[in-house]
């Protein structure tokens, strides 16, 4: 028990829960819940429901049930590979950006088997120009893990391990 990934753990479940608060939020109180609905908050950010059948970028649209389903074993075998890697990982750092992304997967996973497709409402833009598509809380998430891991990966060098006087 000494060795689970509680940083890893706390940051997916903080993810989570915030991920879906927020889509009920949007979808419920706010009664944002209809292609097309939308309420402006800023110049720059607005509230915009936008049911998301693919993936990032739209990739893999999920068009059919078929392919829904594959799409959530596919991506529920992503969140258990994660899952795997923080259990395994030692550096606190890294555990809390892969709980970053795990925390993410799951909460856009639930959407996928509860509703067909992922509760995306957040969207910045500069006028007409939108440099993301329509997000949630779970795919700012997984961004930050993600960029995090490659930061930590191309310019952070782990100390050489001691080598053994023979």
């Amino acid at each position: 028990m000494r060795n689970l990934p509680r940083i890893g753990l706390v940051t997916a479940l903080v993810v989570f829960l915030a991920d879906q608060v927020s889509k009920w939020f949007v979808t419920g109180p706010l009664g944002i819940r209809a292609l097309g609905d939308a309420r402006e908050l800023l110049p720059i950010f607005d509230l915009r429901f936008v049911p998301n059948m693919g993936v990032s970028l739209g990739l893999l649209q999920a068009d059919s049930d078929a392919s829904r389903w594959l799409l959530v074993a596919l991506t529920a075998a992503i969140a258990t590979g994660v899952a795997v890697w923080m259990a395994r990982e030692r550096n606190r750092v890294e555990q809390a950006a892969l709980g970053l992304v795990l925390g993410g997967a799951i909460g856009n996973i639930l959407d996928r088997v509860r509703f067909g497709y992922v509760v995306d409402f957040a969207d910045l833009h500069f006028g007409e120009w939108r440099p993301f598509l329509v997000f949630n809380v779970a795919d700012a998430a997984i961004t930050v893990g993600v960029v995090i891991l490659l930061a930590r990966a191309l310019f952070v060098r782990s100390e050489p391990t001691e080598k053994v006087n023979a």
